[in-house]
């Protein structure tokens, strides 16, 4: 197993094991990311180790740098968010505990850059994303406000967007 899915312009993960109990993937950030938003995976746990180069990462509002043979766990729940702010590539070992259906979010990611490839580039369309985020609820949450607020949001603008034609994972 060895797909590449592209997450972000600056994030892909390389699959190396799909099972119920848990999904692992090699991460791999190039330099000069920006951090992605605040967000939570609310029935999984996640644990990284840096193979190469340094990561920043911020769970629940605490801040560190991540440099190889580093491990960082994140129980499910945590608001947390990772990129890399140097200058040379980082790669890390990710496991996602259970698994759950993150392997079909990470290809209705990737699907959906490369629809907007496709389409001439730019960034997904916001449409396009609430779709994928009200679809993928129980996998990722953006936790950029309470929950409270979010939810409802994310589900109205997921309709709106499938309404207008985006279809999560294609």
């Amino acid at each position: 197993m060895s797909d590449t899915l592209k997450l972000t312009e600056s994030e892909r993960v390389i699959l190396r094991r799909s099972d119920p109990d848990l999904l692992e993937v090699e991460g791999v950030w190039e330099p000069g990311g920006k951090p992605p938003p605040k967000h939570l995976h609310p029935a999984q746990d996640e644990k990284f180790r840096v193979i190469t180069g340094t990561l920043t990462a911020r769970v629940g509002g605490v801040e560190r740098e991540l440099r190889q043979g580093d491990v960082l766990e994140i129980p499910a729940g945590a608001v947390h968010r990772m990129w890399n702010a140097g200058d040379v590539e980082a790669r890390a070992s990710w496991q996602t505990l259970p698994r759950g259906r993150t392997e079909e979010w990470f290809r209705a990611v990737h699907a959906l850059h490369g629809d907007v490839e496709e389409s001439g580039g730019g960034a997904p369309s916001p449409l396009a994303f609430a779709a994928l985020l009200d679809e993928f609820d129980d996998v990722f949450r953006v936790a950029i406000a309470p929950q409270a607020l979010i939810k409802p949001l994310v589900a109205g603008l997921g309709a709106l967007g499938r309404s207008r034609g985006h279809s999560p994972g294609g």
